[in-house]
């Protein structure tokens, strides 16, 4: 399970969605869409206007690695989203039709969160479930669910400079973004039925496995 933003950081985004793709065509792999890949995705639908933008977000380095050659300077931002789709449109496709969430049981998997304040959490607008916040990470969980997601890096969260992954004070929200392009770590959890049964932690210079 991926929940998201695998492009805009580090040094080749585009090595990191060509392995996921892999993966997902492969084995049993859920890849969720994040802010990131929405940013690409309304990129190409609208270059001029859009580049600004995404280019302040890391884009041009996912650009860049979703080509085959290096950029040009004086490609012009319709040139550039045209090669990228020329050079990489299976790799936009799959991006494209990733789900924004996975339920299973009790746990809901998403990139951001969702619209607490609604009857049905279900029904959240498609932007929110890869873009909230605050409303999401401090409003009251009436939904029986166990939210695990990304986005927000836990160290804005914590009340102290730690990558750990972050548990809303319900119990009810697991934050597992460590804040790995900022320096942080790189979290994952092992789901099982009724529990979370491991986390990991990667950072550059460690790897650690808490029970």
């Amino acid at each position: 399970m991926f929940l998201g933003d695998l492009i805009d950081r580090g040094e080749n985004p585009g090595a990191v969605v060509r392995l996921v793709k892999e993966l997902y065509d492969e084995a049993d792999v859920i890849v969720l869409k994040g802010n990131h890949e929405a940013m690409l995705l309304d990129w190409l639908k609208n270059p001029n206007e859009k580049m600004k933008y995404y280019m302040s977000q890391g884009g041009m380095e996912t650009i860049q690695s979703l080509l085959i050659e290096n950029v040009s300077e004086d490609k012009s931002p319709e040139e550039l989203a045209r090669k990228v789709m020329e050079e990489s449109g299976d790799l936009v496709a799959f991006l494209d039709s990733r789900p924004l969430y996975h339920e299973v049981n009790q746990y809901v998997f998403v990139h951001a969160g969702v619209d607490l304040t609604l009857k049905d959490w279900h029904d959240t607008a498609p932007k929110e479930f890869y873009w909230i916040r605050e409303p999401f990470l401090f409003g009251e969980n009436h939904t029986g669910k166990v939210f695990i997601f990304g986005h927000t890096p836990v160290q804005n969260l914590h009340n102290h400079d730690s990558s750990r992954i972050w548990v809303s004070v319900d119990e009810t929200r697991m934050d597992i973004d460590g804040g790995a392009v900022f320096g942080g770590s790189l979290n994952a959890v092992v789901v099982e039925e009724t529990a979370v049964t491991k986390i990991f932690m990667v950072s550059k210079d460690d790897l650690y496995h808490c029970d």
